[in-house]
């Protein structure tokens, strides 16, 4: 990996992972892209630098984070399902992560469900901000468990499971960037210890290159979210994550590698 390709990445994650179109896909679509083997110092490093993007949250929303421990028993609560299915799966989606045609099935079909989410849940926009009980903390924590296949979206499930639960969609957002914190820390110090070998003195500087553009970028990235969210909902996130998840199946099934676009 070069110093150049840690940038891009960096990029990439702080822009992605908090919109509700996949960080992890996007990943793995780039890298196809630049050319990058998916071996295990990869992948390991698309993983790290989401730290440096939860460091952003905790920025951000520092207030929160200094407030009550009820706050905290709540984001471990919603932590919970997901740390039990990170590890038993943890095989079967280290094998997802180098696989484009999951992320563009799971992108299309994610984008379909977008198109219709603002409709389903209208009404939650005009019956304001609602306390999240430890039961509803709970079962947006189950959502999270889905974003677990590439290409589905960790922020996009997490904030469709706040919604069903009654929450407006500025509240369900903010929840899932707070959710963020646990679970990108556990999955990034649950990686680093698996692969730290991989890590000695020619590739160290990139992963905090990448951790630190991750950080900046999520922090622009996170407020231009909350605006456009309010302003325009989820259709257009959609429509997005549809035309690229079309665009990547017509491409593989015409058998055209991304590496030469």
């Amino acid at each position: 990996m070069t110093t150049y390709e840690a940038i891009i990445l960096g990029i990439i994650e702080g822009l992605t992972e908090f919109l509700p179109i996949s960080s992890t896909g996007h990943m793995i679509i780039v890298t196809a892209l630049l050319g990058m083997e998916p071996d295990e110092f990869v992948k390991m490093f698309t993983v790290n630098i989401q730290f440096g993007a939860i460091l952003s949250v905790v920025v951000l929303y520092r207030k929160k984070f200094i407030q009550s421990l009820n706050f905290y028993y709540k984001l471990f609560i919603a932590f919970i399902p997901a740390a039990v299915f990170g590890v038993l799966l943890d095989k079967q989606i280290d094998a997802l992560l180098g696989s484009v045609e999951a992320v563009a099935i799971a992108l299309l079909l994610g984008g379909i469900v977008l198109l219709f989410i603002d409709k389903l849940f209208a009404e939650n926009e005009t019956e304001g901000e609602k306390e999240i009980s430890y039961l509803t903390a709970f079962k947006i924590g189950l959502f999270q468990v889905i974003s677990m296949i590439p290409g589905v979206s960790r922020s996009g499930a997490t904030i469709i499971g706040g919604l069903t639960q009654k929450l407006n969609r500025k509240q369900a957002a903010e929840f899932s960037f707070f959710l963020a914190v646990p679970t990108m820390a556990a999955a990034t110090c649950y990686k680093l210890m698996k692969n730290y070998t991989l890590i000695d003195s020619s590739n160290i500087g990139l992963l905090l290159i990448g951790n630190a553009v991750a950080f900046i970028v999520a922090m622009i990235a996170i407020k231009a979210f909350i605006g456009i969210l309010n302003k325009y909902g989820f259709r257009w996130f959609g429509i997005y994550r549809i035309i690229i998840g079309a665009v990547i199946i017509i491409l593989l099934t015409l058998k055209i590698n991304l590496a030469v676009l």
